[in-house]
């Protein structure tokens, strides 16, 4: 059995956390730390885990966590890197849900995040957690950046086209909405429900902090620096995003519903649906699978893939667990067969 433990278990990512190791078959939860629940049972405040979990949240504890095979941080960017070198130098494997370690360049880090990186030295060792792409790394790794939910739903839509040099790559757009769970559980006017139901916004459209870890990914399967314009959507639902992405095709000759058929065929969270389908979020809800679409509108030059995910599974816990299986030797898929919600 993996003994883990969970650091900061009380917001959506860390209950879907929760949720999907009480059930794993090689998953033992040791220990969820939460300084303001401290004492409370688990099931008391995430009522959807009683019966699933005895585990009651403490108070973060290095000696706890440092008896754990691996230790999941679900935690607010920037908690992470003051932690997860102390933890390292006790053999415990690292998979951080936040963004701590996901940009290699230590000032473009620092530029988007307005702090101080506090472990700059573990940054050129941290594995970009994305399995379709560092399936092999991942494998081997002792710290996992887990990738953001628009970073995973974008790459997974652009990859095929970018390794085979398809598009042109100084002018890509990711159109992308997202459920209002991906801002987090904390309390907030704008995403109370009479403040965001019925309407529909972009946001965030001079930068968000994806867009570097974005291009980061992409660029680095070109081979040189990409140009993406990025505009995230919030939509009135709780989990899903969509992402449509546009790009030019330098090469029409290319069957690419093949090119992604054979690109993913052994990629089991990976689904390209037959031509001419629209991929709806509501058909990954739940489930660890990203749904891919590719037209070529009008038979042009320009190609349009549509990406969904659930934002709080393959977007966040979901790859987290996914990573680990990977991580200890286990089937991809492990404790990750769920089927998706309907309706």
């Amino acid at each position: 059995m993996i003994k883990v433990g969970i650091v900061g278990g009380t917001g959506y990512t860390g209950v879907e956390l929760l949720r999907l190791l009480a059930a794993h078959p090689f998953a033992e939860l040791a220990a969820i730390t939460s300084r303001a629940e401290a004492g409370r049972a688990v099931a008391d405040l995430f009522p959807n885990l009683r019966g699933e979990t005895d585990l009651a949240f403490i108070a973060p504890d290095p000696a706890q966590l440092k008896a754990c095979d691996l230790v999941f941080f679900a935690t607010p960017n920037g908690v992470a890197m003051t932690q997860v070198p102390g933890l390292l130098a006790e053999g415990v494997r690292i998979i951080d849900l936040a963004a701590d370690f996901r940009i290699a360049d230590r000032e473009v880090w620092e530029q988007w995040y307005g702090m101080e990186h506090a472990a700059p030295e573990l940054l050129a060792e941290a594995v970009y957690g994305l399995p379709e792409l560092n399936r092999e790394a991942v494998a081997e790794a002792r710290l996992v950046a887990n990738p953001g939910c628009y970073p995973t739903a974008v790459a997974l839509g652009f990859l095929p086209l970018i390794e085979n040099g398809l598009v042109v790559t100084d002018f890509l757009v990711a159109d992308t909405k997202s459920g209002v769970s991906g801002a987090g559980r904390s309390a907030s006017v704008a995403n109370l429900m009479g403040e965001m139901g019925e309407s529909f916004k972009a946001y965030a459209i001079p930068g968000h902090r994806h867009q570097p870890e974005i291009r980061q990914t992409l660029s680095r399967v070109s081979g040189q620096p990409i140009g993406l314009t990025f505009v995230p959507h919030l939509v009135p639902m709780i989990r899903g995003i969509e992402a449509t992405l546009y790009a030019r095709l330098n090469d029409r000759s290319v069957d690419l519903q093949a090119l992604f058929a054979e690109r993913y065929r052994h990629d089991c969270f990976v689904d390209i649906l037959a031509p001419g389908s629209h991929p709806e979020t509501r058909s990954v809800k739940g489930a660890n699978s990203c749904r891919i679409a590719v037209h070529t509108p009008l038979d042009g030059d320009v190609v349009v893939v549509s990406s969904v995910i659930d934002n709080l599974v393959k977007g966040a816990a979901g790859q987290a667990v996914q990573n680990m299986n990977l991580m200890f030797g286990l089937d991809e898929d492990c404790g990750l067969k769920q089927v998706a919600l309907l309706p």
